[in-house]
């Protein structure tokens, strides 16, 4: 999906509530401290390989390199690329700083909930996007459930609008400019035009 369709969406569902949870969990991706530091796994039956690629992108294309994801896989085949060739135990091992992203449409598996657990026990951060599992929600800090039932907000849009949101810097240079200007004014006094 492109910029324009994104857009599009976006407009489409202004008045349902959808835009502003989107944007949220993307603004939470931001948390993770460092590069590769975003972990992005799905279930042993769907990998988010889409979601991930769009990520990349918005990492790239908004210099925001916490953004830059790390795909985890269940079984990596042997001699995968380096960069498809992560599997479970960088779960097991992810920290303070780090995001574990779960993106899982339907019930995530168990063996999948207890990598989860351990890692918020060691202080990762966890972030679901997931089809309504109770089970994930519980173990996230930040979670968005897309109901498998609407017609108009799919999963798959979902996705899309929570990347672009994750890469979409003007919102946060705009509010950092407007507390520029507001501190800038407690110090000088209010600015005086012609």
């Amino acid at each position: 999906m492109d910029a324009a369709s994104v857009a599009f969406l976006r407009d489409v569902l202004s008045t349902t509530g959808w835009v502003e949870r989107t944007r949220h969990l993307g603004l939470s991706l931001r948390a993770t401290r460092t590069p590769g530091g975003l972990l992005v796994v799905g279930t042993p039956d769907e990998e988010p390989w889409h979601l991930t690629a769009h990520l990349s992108d918005e990492a790239r294309l908004s210099g925001l390199v916490q953004l830059a994801p790390t795909l985890v896989r269940w079984s990596p085949p042997p001699g995968a690329p380096r960069h498809l060739a992560v599997g479970m135990e960088r779960v097991e091992t992810a920290g303070r700083g780090e995001t574990v992203f779960v993106v899982a449409e339907r019930k995530a598996p168990v063996p999948l909930l207890e990598r989860v657990d351990d890692a918020r026990r060691t202080g990762a951060t966890i972030i679901a996007l997931d089809g309504g599992d109770p089970e994930l929600e519980y173990l996230a800090h930040d979670a968005l459930a897309v109901p498998p039932k609407d017609d108009l907000f799919t999963f798959d849009a979902a996705q899309h609008l929570v990347s672009a949101a994750a890469g979409d810097t003007s919102r946060s240079r705009t509010k950092l400019l407007e507390r520029l200007a507001r501190l800038a004014e407690r110090i000088t006094g209010p600015r005086v035009t012609d």
